[in-house]
């Protein structure tokens, strides 16, 4: 059940100016944490079309980078000292707001700096009393439906590969011991499929995608499901490029994956979800408490298909796929 509706897509020049005015000239300070992601994605011009929403409705909300907010980006390219002190230093740098991107856990504990996030369960990760009233330092936007949507990848894959028996499951070792593994594994139990956990750690390199992908092949995996973290994002050409080697099919969790040579997705909209972000994040600028923002579930769910990578792998679409589908890539 969708929690809050979405702001219209539209502001009248009076309401727009009334929302600069509502900024004041005070410089804002926001922390963006996406340990699996370049900073350089993280930006209005940059190629990510979710960040240009992100920053695009921020704009439109009063807060412009350069002129009333400052954006401190921490991305992959500091990871070397680990997460938990890449965490630690955003903390110590006392932004107004943290934007966590599928890294919510490594504040958990955190009470002086209000956090805006995209994540599994908040209530299941111990961030929140409930999705409509959190009631601590945490709001944003759960992307956690419980198995049923696990159980739609795997219906929807398996029109695809109607002989299904053995699903290999690729994702992070840390979400699927919190929230994710218990969902998967239930929609599968309801398939009747057997299902592989192929794990990793982070920090993952390009090497440990592609053996554990490979890896999940010997073992006698039919297709892959792709799991949703931004890890999993970042490291999309790696895994790409190893399932093609392979020809093993596989359920993306991106529509940009299927763009870019994956077979199918079934998946949120990461720019509905960025605006929605934004708009918690204007909120506590403002003046707002994270407890009394509740958390926004996602609602909106997106099927895309290649044709082209069906046809590379002896593969059909059947029109019961094709009728459903958002995005068709030819």
């Amino acid at each position: 059940m969708r929690r809050r509706e979405l702001l219209g897509g539209g502001l009248s020049l009076a309401a727009a100016s009334t929302a600069r005015a509502q900024s004041g000239g005070k410089q804002r300070r926001l922390a963006i944490f996406s340990p699996s992601e370049s900073t350089g994605l993280m930006r209005e011009d940059g190629p990510n079309a979710y960040y240009r929403v992100l920053f695009e409705e921020l704009r439109r909300l009063g807060f412009v980078e350069g002129q009333n907010l400052t954006v401190e980006r921490y991305g992959k390219e500091q990871t070397a000292a680990g997460l938990e002190a890449m965490a630690a230093e955003i903390v110590r740098s006392a932004p107004d707001v943290i934007y966590a991107i599928g890294a919510l856990t490594y504040f958990r504990g955190l009470t002086t700096i209000p956090v805006v996030a995209i994540s599994s369960d908040p209530v299941a990760l111990g961030v929140a009393q409930s999705l409509a009233r959190p009631g601590g330092n945490f709001t944003g936007v759960s992307v956690d439906t419980g198995p049923s949507i696990y159980g739609k990848r795997i219906e929807l894959l398996r029109e695809v590969v109607p002989k299904l028996s053995k699903l290999a499951y690729l994702g992070m070792r840390i979400a699927w011991q919190m929230v994710q593994g218990a969902g998967v594994q239930a929609a599968a139990r309801t398939a009747e499929i057997a299902l592989t956990p192929v794990l990793l750690e982070q920090p993952t390199t390009e090497g440990a995608y592609r053996a554990a992908i490979a890896g999940a092949a010997r073992d006698g995996a039919q297709a892959m499901m792709v799991g949703d973290s931004a890890d999993t994002m970042a490291n999309e050409t790696t895994i790409l490029s190893a399932l093609a080697a392979l020809r093993l099919p596989a359920m993306h969790t991106f529509p940009e994956a299927v763009q870019a040579g994956g077979l199918m997705a079934y998946s949120f909209d990461l720019a509905e979800l960025n605006r929605q972000a934004a708009a918690d994040i204007a909120a506590i600028l403002r003046g707002a408490k994270p407890g009394e923002i509740p958390f926004y579930q996602a609602t909106t769910f997106l099927l895309s298909v290649n044709l082209k990578t069906a046809k590379r792998l002896g593969l059909t679409f059947p029109p019961s796929i094709l009728g459903r589908a958002d995005r068709i890539v030819e």
